[in-house]
Protein backbone atom coordinates (compact mmCIF):
# COMPACT_ATOMS: atom_id res chain seq x y z
CA UNK A 1 0.00 0.00 0.00
CA UNK A 2 1.33 3.45 -0.93
CA UNK A 3 1.89 6.06 1.75
CA UNK A 4 -0.86 8.59 2.27
CA UNK A 5 1.08 11.23 4.19
CA UNK A 6 -0.50 14.22 2.44
CA UNK A 7 -4.08 13.03 2.96
CA UNK A 8 -3.42 12.09 6.60
CA UNK A 9 -1.78 15.45 7.23
CA UNK A 10 -4.60 17.59 5.85
CA UNK A 11 -7.18 15.30 7.46
CA UNK A 12 -5.54 15.58 10.88
CA UNK A 13 -4.55 19.26 10.74
CA UNK A 14 -8.00 20.26 9.53
CA UNK A 15 -9.65 18.26 12.30
CA UNK A 16 -7.21 19.60 14.92
CA UNK A 17 -7.97 23.20 13.93
CA UNK A 18 -11.73 22.57 13.86
CA UNK A 19 -11.69 20.92 17.29
CA UNK A 20 -9.12 23.20 18.92
CA UNK A 21 -10.40 26.43 17.47
CA UNK A 22 -14.00 25.88 18.51
CA UNK A 23 -12.92 24.73 21.97
CA UNK A 24 -10.61 27.73 22.42
CA UNK A 25 -13.30 30.13 21.26
CA UNK A 26 -15.86 28.56 23.61
CA UNK A 27 -13.48 28.76 26.56
CA UNK A 28 -11.59 31.97 25.82
CA UNK A 29 -13.39 34.24 23.37
CA UNK A 30 -16.97 33.74 24.51
CA UNK A 31 -16.07 33.90 28.19
CA UNK A 32 -13.38 36.53 27.73
CA UNK A 33 -15.82 38.94 26.12
CA UNK A 34 -17.37 39.35 29.57
CA UNK A 35 -14.22 41.21 30.63
CA UNK A 36 -14.94 44.06 28.21
CA UNK A 37 -15.38 47.46 29.80
CA UNK A 38 -18.98 47.74 28.64
CA UNK A 39 -21.60 45.46 27.12
CA UNK A 40 -21.34 46.96 23.63
CA UNK A 41 -17.57 46.39 23.63
CA UNK A 42 -18.27 42.74 24.47
CA UNK A 43 -20.45 42.54 21.36
CA UNK A 44 -17.77 44.09 19.17
CA UNK A 45 -15.06 41.77 20.56
CA UNK A 46 -16.98 38.52 20.24
CA UNK A 47 -18.25 39.40 16.76
CA UNK A 48 -14.77 40.36 15.55
CA UNK A 49 -13.30 37.15 16.94
CA UNK A 50 -15.88 34.81 15.46
CA UNK A 51 -15.94 36.67 12.14
CA UNK A 52 -12.15 36.25 11.90
CA UNK A 53 -12.32 32.60 12.89
CA UNK A 54 -15.07 31.63 10.40
CA UNK A 55 -12.95 31.57 7.19
CA UNK A 56 -10.11 29.76 9.01
CA UNK A 57 -12.58 27.23 10.37
CA UNK A 58 -14.10 26.77 6.90
CA UNK A 59 -10.64 26.11 5.44
CA UNK A 60 -9.86 23.67 8.26
CA UNK A 61 -13.11 21.80 7.70
CA UNK A 62 -12.47 21.73 3.94
CA UNK A 63 -8.96 20.33 4.49
CA UNK A 64 -10.34 17.71 6.87
CA UNK A 65 -13.05 16.66 4.41
CA UNK A 66 -10.64 16.50 1.47
CA UNK A 67 -8.25 14.44 3.59
CA UNK A 68 -11.13 12.16 4.57
CA UNK A 69 -12.10 11.51 0.96
CA UNK A 70 -8.48 10.84 0.02
CA UNK A 71 -8.12 8.49 3.01
CA UNK A 72 -11.22 6.54 1.98
CA UNK A 73 -9.80 6.20 -1.52
CA UNK A 74 -6.41 5.07 -0.14
CA UNK A 75 -8.07 2.49 2.12
CA UNK A 76 -10.70 1.03 -0.24
CA UNK A 77 -9.30 -2.47 0.04
CA UNK A 78 -9.28 -2.30 3.85
CA UNK A 79 -12.84 -0.97 3.87
CA UNK A 80 -13.98 -3.95 1.84
CA UNK A 81 -11.71 -6.63 3.23
CA UNK A 82 -11.01 -5.95 6.92
CA UNK A 83 -13.73 -6.64 9.44
CA UNK A 84 -14.63 -3.55 11.47
CA UNK A 85 -13.17 -0.93 9.13
CA UNK A 86 -16.43 -0.20 7.28
CA UNK A 87 -18.41 0.14 10.53
CA UNK A 88 -15.71 2.42 11.98
CA UNK A 89 -15.93 4.50 8.81
CA UNK A 90 -19.72 4.77 9.16
CA UNK A 91 -19.40 5.95 12.78
CA UNK A 92 -16.76 8.49 11.78
CA UNK A 93 -18.92 9.73 8.89
CA UNK A 94 -21.97 10.14 11.13
CA UNK A 95 -19.95 12.07 13.72
CA UNK A 96 -18.39 14.25 11.02
CA UNK A 97 -21.76 14.95 9.37
CA UNK A 98 -23.24 15.80 12.77
CA UNK A 99 -20.34 18.14 13.56
CA UNK A 100 -20.79 19.80 10.16
CA UNK A 101 -24.50 20.32 10.76
CA UNK A 102 -24.00 21.73 14.24
CA UNK A 103 -21.14 23.95 13.03
CA UNK A 104 -23.31 25.32 10.23
CA UNK A 105 -26.27 25.92 12.55
CA UNK A 106 -24.00 27.53 15.13
CA UNK A 107 -22.66 29.91 12.51
CA UNK A 108 -26.20 30.89 11.48
CA UNK A 109 -26.84 31.82 15.12
CA UNK A 110 -23.50 33.64 15.37
CA UNK A 111 -24.35 35.56 12.22
CA UNK A 112 -27.42 36.94 14.00
CA UNK A 113 -25.10 38.47 16.61
CA UNK A 114 -22.67 39.69 13.96
CA UNK A 115 -25.42 41.29 11.88
CA UNK A 116 -26.54 43.30 14.92
CA UNK A 117 -23.07 44.82 15.28
CA UNK A 118 -22.10 46.26 18.65
CA UNK A 119 -25.12 44.85 20.44
CA UNK A 120 -24.77 44.70 24.23
CA UNK A 121 -23.65 41.27 25.47
CA UNK A 122 -22.77 40.00 28.92
CA UNK A 123 -20.45 37.46 27.24
CA UNK A 124 -20.30 35.66 23.91
CA UNK A 125 -23.16 33.41 24.96
CA UNK A 126 -24.96 35.47 27.61
CA UNK A 127 -27.26 38.33 26.64
CA UNK A 128 -27.08 41.66 28.39
CA UNK A 129 -30.03 43.76 29.45
CA UNK A 130 -31.23 45.66 26.44
CA UNK A 131 -30.12 43.05 23.90
CA UNK A 132 -32.69 42.45 21.17
CA UNK A 133 -34.76 39.30 21.71
CA UNK A 134 -33.43 37.76 18.49
CA UNK A 135 -29.86 38.17 19.81
CA UNK A 136 -30.76 36.77 23.24
CA UNK A 137 -32.40 33.74 21.61
CA UNK A 138 -29.35 33.13 19.40
CA UNK A 139 -27.02 33.43 22.39
CA UNK A 140 -29.04 30.93 24.37
CA UNK A 141 -28.66 28.45 21.51
CA UNK A 142 -24.95 29.23 21.16
CA UNK A 143 -24.43 28.56 24.87
CA UNK A 144 -25.24 24.88 24.19
CA UNK A 145 -23.78 24.61 20.69
CA UNK A 146 -20.34 25.91 21.71
CA UNK A 147 -19.75 22.64 23.63
CA UNK A 148 -21.42 20.27 21.19
CA UNK A 149 -19.01 21.04 18.34
CA UNK A 150 -15.84 20.20 20.32
CA UNK A 151 -17.57 17.10 21.70
CA UNK A 152 -18.45 15.86 18.20
CA UNK A 153 -15.09 16.73 16.67
CA UNK A 154 -13.38 15.20 19.71
CA UNK A 155 -15.37 12.06 18.93
CA UNK A 156 -13.98 12.15 15.39
CA UNK A 157 -10.47 12.44 16.86
CA UNK A 158 -11.13 9.36 19.01
CA UNK A 159 -12.48 7.34 16.07
CA UNK A 160 -9.50 8.45 13.98
CA UNK A 161 -7.20 7.10 16.69
CA UNK A 162 -9.12 3.84 16.65
CA UNK A 163 -8.79 3.72 12.85
CA UNK A 164 -5.03 4.08 13.22
CA UNK A 165 -5.01 1.15 15.63
CA UNK A 166 -6.91 -0.91 13.06
CA UNK A 167 -3.93 -0.53 10.73
CA UNK A 168 -1.55 -2.42 13.00
CA UNK A 169 -0.42 -5.59 11.19
CA UNK A 170 -1.99 -7.84 13.83
CA UNK A 171 -5.30 -5.96 13.55
CA UNK A 172 -5.28 -6.17 9.76
CA UNK A 173 -4.57 -9.92 9.89
CA UNK A 174 -7.29 -10.55 12.50
CA UNK A 175 -9.73 -8.28 10.65
CA UNK A 176 -9.18 -9.95 7.28
CA UNK A 177 -9.43 -13.43 8.81
CA UNK A 178 -12.49 -12.28 10.75
CA UNK A 179 -14.31 -11.70 7.49
CA UNK A 180 -14.04 -15.39 6.73
CA UNK A 181 -14.42 -16.95 10.18
CA UNK A 182 -17.62 -15.53 11.59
Amino acid sequence: MARATFSRTIHDLGLAAWFGGTLANAVALNGGAAAASDAKDAGRVVNAGWDRWTPVNAAAIGAHLLGSVLQINANKSRLAGQKGVASMSVVKTVLTASALGVTYYSRTQGKILSDHGAVPLASGTDPAKGAPQEVADAQNKLKQLQWIIPALTGGVVAVTSFAGEQQRPSEVKDGVLGRFTR
